[in-house]
């Protein structure tokens, strides 16, 4: 499966933040460094390999790939517009249900989903940005839905930060399960990488 996060972009390293931009540009760089970052640490492996585990934890990169894909689809619609994620997740209970579950998915329905749930949020984020999707002027400081949950006003800006957080905990955790596997290693992906599907 080719991914189409940089489709028909040739910059050698699309992902990387800007040099100088506003907010909103760095913030949305940020996340997207890491989720390329994490990206690369899962990507070209077979099941045996997205089901291994370091030393006492229970983390697979499997794991970790679902566990995202869950935290993409709710954080862009529940959160954000408290609109619904669709199957599994609107009727997820368990919070450990995609970490668990994740061996008996195949390594094709893994990084599928991931990257469908990852090219959903980017669009969906851009809109909120430009106020397309709600009321709102748009911006980092809008309200989302979640201010009605809490009771008190939540922005746009606390979403994506910690969505953020989210991901510099996973791409560590991923970053150290893919040394064991292959001894793979390094801070950003290589010049020209992109999201590549499991190993034949």
């Amino acid at each position: 499966m080719t991914s189409t996060w940089y489709e028909g972009d040739d910059a050698a390293t699309p992902w990387e933040p800007p040099l100088n931009g506003t907010e909103a540009e760095h913030l949305l760089g940020s996340l997207d460094r890491l989720r390329a970052t994490f990206r690369w640490k899962a990507g070209g492996l077979n099941a045996e390999q997205l089901a291994t585990r370091l030393g006492p934890s229970a983390l697979t990169i499997g794991g970790l790939l679902k566990h995202l894909t869950n935290v993409e689809a709710v954080k862009f619609t529940w959160d954000l517009a408290g609109s619904n994620p669709g199957e599994p997740w609107a009727s997820l209970e368990d919070t450990e249900w995609p970490f668990t579950s994740a061996a008996t998915d195949s390594p094709e329905e893994l990084y599928n989903n991931y990257d469908a749930a990852v090219l959903r949020s980017r669009e969906i984020l851009a809109a909120a940005l430009a106020g397309e999707s709600s009321t709102e002027e748009g911006g980092l400081g809008q309200a989302i839905y979640m201010s009605d949950a809490w009771g008190q006003t939540v922005s746009l800006r606390r979403l994506v930060y910690d969505l953020v957080e989210e991901y510099g905990r996973h791409t560590g955790h991923a970053d150290l399960i893919r040394e064991s596997i292959d001894g793979l290693v390094g801070e950003d992906p290589p010049a020209h990488w992109r999201p590549e599907g499991p190993a034949n």
